[in-house]
């Protein structure tokens, strides 16, 4: 469980300039409540964004992160598990394959298939228990999608939406586990094999970007 509070290479959390982001939250005494003040932070300060993807180390760095204004959920995900870490919050990453049914499908042809690996989610332990959640959808993309915001209020599970009224909006294929922190080997090899074409040329253009090891 130790591990679960330590900085690490990618939760770097004892940056400087990380410890600056996170300033704001410590005064909350309430874990529950610190907890869901980091998630609305971190889900509504990023633009989602699934078509600029680095898998290299220093873009992954959850320091790197918070500079920019758009991010993808493995990012939003870093940022939130190294803010958790940052207020004496415990916390893993996890990651799932899914199939997002609305709204994608300028994102199935970029991958040529339907399944997004390796989408990033946090557990949180809060209340003596672990609870899922993901900061990845903002209020933009949100209303775009037609979809309320998920909510998170630190005592359940909140992954995506199953539903957009009847329709299938998320559904969950497989999960990896969770993680103490990026498993930046093993997230390279399963793109590599779900997704063997952004391997092999170069992309990296306004429209979408993939930098891989």
């Amino acid at each position: 469980m130790e591990s679960t509070l330590q900085p690490t290479e990618f939760l770097n959390y004892l940056d400087p300039t990380f410890q600056e982001y996170v300033e704001p939250f410590l005064a909350i005494e309430d874990d529950t409540e610190k907890a869901i003040a980091l998630f609305h932070k971190v889900r509504d300060s990023f633009v989602y964004d699934p078509y600029h993807l680095d898998l290299r180390h220093e873009a992954l760095k959850a320091s790197t992160i918070i500079h920019k204004k758009r991010a993808w959920c493995v990012e939003k995900a870093i940022v939130l598990a190294a803010a958790f870490r940052a207020c004496n919050i415990r916390s893993r990453l996890g990651y799932g394959i899914v199939i997002n049914h609305i709204g994608v499908e300028k994102l199935t042809t970029i991958l040529k298939r339907k399944e997004i690996v390796f989408h990033g989610y946090v557990e949180a332990y809060i209340n003596n228990k672990w609870v899922k959640s993901t900061p990845a959808f903002d209020p933009i993309v949100c209303k775009i999608a037609g979809v309320p915001l998920l909510e998170w209020d630190g005592k359940k599970d909140a992954l995506f939406h199953a539903y957009k009224g009847k329709d299938k909006y998320m559904e969950y294929l497989h999960f990896y586990g969770t993680f103490d922190d990026v498993p930046l080997k093993l997230m390279n090899e399963e793109m590599k094999t779900y997704y063997p074409h952004l391997f092999e040329s170069e992309h990296n253009t306004k429209g979408f970007s993939f930098f891989h090891l």
